[in-house]
């Protein structure tokens, strides 16, 4: 079937080819001085397992053009990009929370923005750990990066509308609780000190940090002699505070400062560790010691060891960051002399 003139071609490639089918669009004309005539030149629109399949994308196309030349940008790139107009405008809280959803999205970074498809939107969402309004910001930053790509004609078609959040999400916290380590548990990560995986789950038991809170960490926050560091970037304003630094965790401290990253907490190649690399690594580390915890378990362990060890409720919510039903008096005392946050924290 002949074509429409200018609509574009498509034809199929020679030998065994995974996408043998070549659609291409008309990009410019050249001048061709020994044949004397306009030479049509074409620029790829993709490659197809079959006919049909490029005929649509072509058919797609001219019902919506989009630049040929931003269809190498990939979802980091259109990232960058949306990020740099976007958040300059919004609050604080807001950039946090499209952020932490950017985090979640690693296994798209270096994926062509206008050649994903739906399934791996999605994917991103059914592996997640998340609760379900962290499943929805993920949703809302597909929202907001493909009415830039539309706008800016990096891609014609909007899938982020069609990513489903499952509201049994929702109830996550329920059917799986909060399980401390217990101190046999927290003995064998001791004996186990020095792989790097292990030694953040240390730093989280004996800090109460949220693991972003950690990994975000920049060496210019952490005063290892004076024993503390500080959270400058929290999910909730109570996050940002002065953390002591136990003693029993110091030398894993140096080890990690000790590394050429900007980062306090890093691989060790020095290179700084994403949450999503780090969760799976994690999960490894649970299978490979027979436990069964969550990340957000060390930080219920921190608490729970503080607890026991006879610490004021309102210096616990100090060192964790956590307002929880918080009297007035207790947000009086939040602002505490840092020897007292770490007299407490050597106290587990």
């Amino acid at each position: 079937m002949k074509l429409p003139n200018g609509f574009g071609t498509i034809y199929k490639l020679s030998g065994k080819r995974r996408k043998p089918w070549r659609a291409a669009v008309t990009s410019g004309w050249e001048y061709d001085e020994e044949r004397d005539k306009l030479i049509q030149k074409r620029t790829t629109l993709g490659y197809y397992s079959t006919r049909q399949e490029a005929l649509t994308a072509l058919t797609e196309f001219n019902r919506q053009p989009f630049d040929l030349s931003s269809g190498s940008c990939t979802f980091q790139e259109l990232y960058d990009r949306w990020s740099a107009e976007k958040y300059p405008a919004i609050s604080r809280s807001n950039k946090n929370g499209y952020i932490s959803a950017y985090k979640s999205c690693e296994m798209l970074y270096d994926k062509k923005f206008r050649e994903l498809k739906l399934s791996q939107l999605q994917d991103v969402i059914t592996h997640s750990d998340k609760g379900y309004p962290s499943l929805l910001r993920i949703r809302g930053l597909y929202i907001q990066l493909y009415d830039y790509a539309i706008k800016h004609d990096i891609c014609a078609r909007d899938y982020s509308r069609y990513v489903t959040v499952p509201k049994k999400q929702d109830n996550a916290h329920k059917r799986f609780p909060h399980r401390k380590f217990e101190a046999g548990e927290i003995q064998q990560l001791w004996e186990h000190s020095g792989i790097y995986t292990i030694d953040i789950i240390l730093l989280l038991i004996y800090s109460g940090v949220r693991i972003s809170e950690l990994l975000d960490l920049r060496k210019e926050h952490v005063h290892l002699e004076e024993r503390y560091f500080q959270v400058i970037a929290s999910k909730t304003e109570n996050g940002i505070r002065i953390v002591p630094i136990a003693e029993k965790v110091v030398p894993v401290w140096q080890h990690f400062l000790a590394s050429s990253s900007e980062y306090a907490i890093c691989s060790p190649t020095g290179k700084n560790i994403v949450y999503r690399t780090y969760h799976d690594n994690f999960k490894k580390c649970m299978q490979d010691l027979q436990m069964s915890h969550r990340i957000h378990d060390t930080r219920h362990t921190c608490i729970s060891m503080l607890t026991q060890a006879n610490v004021n409720p309102s210096i616990i919510k100090t060192i964790v960051g956590h307002a929880g039903a918080m009297s007035l008096t207790e947000r009086v005392y939040t602002h505490l002399d840092t020897s007292l946050l770490i007299e407490a924290i050597n106290k587990i």
